[in-house]
């Protein structure tokens, strides 16, 4: 078991940075509200999902019914749903495992396990297990301490957010090396960009999302076929290149 959780660990060294840092502004950013380390423990051990907790807090304080915390929950965390269509098959087979990978399944645990490649001799679907469990106590130990450091002195979170931003072109780097097709970006950034100057920046996520998954369905047989162009894509996907055939998915 050692061997699965040091692959694990090493791969999971950029979600570290970057968790345990923006983690950290998280428990300041609950301290500050008034809410203490106990919040931080419950919030991401339960709750677990990063940026909506940052917008729990807002939630917290202002006394929000439960209609309203439901409501900006499923908005905040929609794009969760498009990251799990890429592991329908993967969690179904992980048998106890499922329930935890779909719970933990974060937008940078989505980015590593899209690329993570189990090391010789490793099982597959406890290294993947793993990875998200390491990756979400790196979030657990960054908000503990944010919120123990916060309880402790006085600290200035300005700039703290950018960590966040520099382990997604860290993920977006990893991922762009991976994979021959690159189609996938230009996609992304171009309705991410559209999605901005029709609808704000307040309101682009969820539109973004929409066009995103609209045209890479148009285009999916063809990048199906183009992303399998290096060993980690292969590993991306857990599986053989597909076929032409109507049972072909991409990773």
């Amino acid at each position: 078991m050692m061997k699965t959780v040091r692959a694990a660990f090493l791969t999971s060294l950029p979600v570290m940075t970057g968790y345990l840092v923006v983690g950290v502004a998280f428990g300041l950013l609950l301290q500050k509200s008034g809410y203490g380390v106990v919040w931080a423990v419950l919030s991401s051990v339960l709750v677990y999902a990063g940026s909506m907790q940052f917008v729990l807090v807002g939630l917290l304080t202002d006394a929000s019914g439960l209609v309203a915390v439901a409501l900006v929950t499923l908005f905040v965390n929609l794009r969760h749903f498009f990251y799990g269509l890429s592991f329908i098959d993967t969690f179904r087979a992980m048998g106890r495992r499922r329930p935890y990978m779909i719970f933990s399944l974060t937008d940078e645990t989505y980015s590593i396990l899209c690329t993570a490649k189990p090391p010789e001799g490793v099982d597959g679907k406890a290294y993947f297990f793993w990875i998200a469990l390491l990756d979400q106590s790196y979030w657990v130990i960054g908000s503990i301490a944010g919120s123990l450091v916060g309880s402790l002195i006085p600290f200035d979170l300005a700039g703290l957010g950018f960590a966040m931003t520099a382990l997604f072109l860290v993920l977006l780097v990893e991922q762009w090396e991976a994979f021959r097709t690159h189609e996938p970006v230009f996609v992304g950034l171009a309705a991410a960009l559209g999605a901005l100057l029709v609808f704000g920046r307040g309101n682009l996520l969820l539109p973004a999302l929409v066009a995103i998954v609209a045209v890479l369905l148009l285009l999916k047989k063809r990048l199906t076929r183009e992303a399998y162009a290096t060993p980690a894509a292969v590993a991306a996907s857990g599986a053989p290149p597909p076929s032409d055939g109507p049972e072909g998915s991409a990773p």
